[in-house]
């Protein structure tokens, strides 16, 4: 292979080493944002949580309400036995007092059911509070440790970066351009090296996508230095060990 392929294969390489060394600095970065997610994911069940005992206390005063209202009939109702001037109108207030006496006494079992709801969601604040407290110490903790290797990540990436500069520095634009946009569209590997079985006898395939090479496209491989792409995946093509066989 000539200069220009030659030094796509170079260039594939370096290529390589940077992509994975961005990936690595984003992994890293990643960790602060899935600390971050998980505190505000806490955070959001503490204020729905918050809601919720709010409307239960809500609700917990209307039914005292209720029977405190309900106790002031049956204050009244009592009287009302003691004044009764026949057995049907005795019989009619006793009646009214002891359908009141259990309606108040189902208000005030749903009432102390409420207040064992906001007794336990008063727990629950405090568990996701302590939770929240924890995760924070940690994001803390992996904040610096990430601070830490995004530096040398970082270093590592520049110094890569340089070397990527100086091997695409030889490459003719077109043929630069041309790995730039296969690179994208193929997370990097923009080159792939041509396969033949190891008897030598069987067809030539692109080492990216597997697909069968013409013997023609592998002769201009090695008579041309010109970019020759995979005419399935379009990655450039490049020659490894083979010779003619």
């Amino acid at each position: 292979m000539g200069p220009v392929l030659n030094g796509l294969l170079k260039l594939q390489s370096v290529e390589n080493r940077l992509r994975a060394g961005k990936a690595k600095l984003t992994r890293c970065r990643r960790n602060v944002i899935i600390q971050e997610n998980l505190i505000r994911s806490l955070q959001n069940a503490l204020e729905a949580k918050k809601e919720e005992a709010q409307l239960a206390k809500v609700q917990f005063d209307r039914l005292e309400l209720e029977v405190k209202s309900k106790e002031e009939i049956i204050a009244k109702l009592r009287s009302s036995l003691n004044t009764a001037k026949t057995n049907k109108e005795y019989a009619a207030v006793l009646s009214q007092l002891n359908t009141t006496k259990a309606d108040n006494s189902k208000i005030e079992t749903q009432s102390l059911d409420l207040l064992k709801d906001i007794e336990t969601d008063e727990d629950e604040f405090k568990n996701i509070q302590k939770q929240i407290d924890e995760q924070k110490e940690t994001l803390e903790q992996t904040r610096k440790e990430s601070e830490i290797l995004a530096k040398k990540f970082q270093a590592e990436i520049d110094n890569i970066q340089k070397e990527w500069d100086q091997a695409a520095e030889i490459i003719p634009k077109d043929s630069l351009e041309t790995f730039r946009r296969v690179a994208e569209t193929y997370d990097g590997q923009a080159v792939a090296l041509i396969e033949q079985p190891d008897n030598k006898k069987g067809p030539y395939s692109c080492g990216g996508c597997f697909m069968g090479i013409t013997a023609e496209s592998v002769n201009m491989l090695m008579t041309k230095d010109d970019i020759i792409r995979c005419p399935n995946c379009t990655r450039i093509l490049v020659l490894g060990d083979l010779h003619e066989g």
